[in-house]
């Protein structure tokens, strides 16, 4: 009955059930496995406690106003790190980071419009434009999505055909688009091993594919498990927020650090 207890408490946290689902479709489970990854999770959830929230801030406004011209518009798609869950303060929101640091780069202002949505996978993408005003045409679009493929087992072709066809109907609008690949969901120390290590090991698979694709459309890829996945790893407590999986208003800063000089060169490029 303690272990049924224990199963029930797992499937509260969506990022256990995944975790969970990327050891059994790894096989993993062996004769008493199954109950051995259920302890494990158990354990992570504990560590992890209750998520944040359901909904990311809404930042979508006109940043950088005291700048003249033009707003540029940018657009941000993904999952829940694109909808900047678990940032306190608008400003801290991927969005916001992205689009005050174009502002400042640019002197003009930035019109954000944030079309991710919390837990999505490259599948949801499609219904993310869709969801985009048939007339909008954005000088920017920046993508970051992968982890909730990685946790449903979702297949890497699959997940790479998603993510090109986003990137064709986004450059059919105008958009100069930018990839924030797959982080390195070896970052999560409250998950336990071996299934941080496996995870760590997809998402870097996931990753490298994202790139691969992007490059074949001439869209710039950033690898976040390059550019921040060591700060998440040697400084857990001022990078992830309070929920202790998304980041914090550190986390987004660094995060956006690392997409704004390809958002920049993107633009430049569009321009030239």
């Amino acid at each position: 009955m303690g272990d049924m207890t224990g199963s029930r408490e797992v499937m509260r946290h969506p990022l256990l059930v995944g975790v969970v689902g990327i050891a059994m479709g790894a096989g993993l489970v062996v004769l008493g496995g199954r109950a051995v990854l259920t302890r494990q999770a158990a354990l992570a959830r504990r560590r992890i406690g209750k998520p944040h929230g359901a909904e990311a801030l809404d930042a979508d406004r006109v940043w950088g106003g005291r700048f003249d011209g033009a707003p540029r518009d940018l657009v941000v798609l993904g999952d829940s790190i694109a909808a900047g869950l678990g940032a306190e303060r608008r400003k801290d929101t991927l969005g916001a980071r992205l689009s005050k640091g174009l502002a400042r780069a640019e002197r003009r202002p930035v019109r954000l419009r944030t079309a991710a949505v919390v837990g999505a996978e490259t599948s949801m993408l499609a219904a993310q434009i869709d969801a985009l005003p048939a007339a909008y045409s954005p000088d920017a679009a920046v993508i970051v999505v992968g982890g909730n493929d990685v946790t449903h087992r979702v297949p890497v072709s699959a997940s790479v055909a998603q993510l090109e066809e986003a990137i064709e109907r986004l450059q059919a609008r105008g958009a100069a688009v930018v990839v924030g690949t797959c982080p390195d969901l070896g970052a999560l120390r409250p998950v336990p091993q071996p299934l941080r290590a496996l995870g760590s090991r997809l998402s870097r698979q996931l990753a490298d594919a994202q790139a691969e694709a992007a490059r074949r459309h001439d869209v710039r890829a950033v690898s976040l498990r390059r550019a921040v996945g060591p700060f998440f790893v040697t400084q857990p407590d001022e990078m992830f927020s309070l929920d202790r999986f998304h980041p914090s208003a550190l986390g987004y800063r660094r995060t956006a650090e690392a997409l704004l000089p390809a958002l920049i060169a993107a633009l430049g490029g569009a321009d030239g």
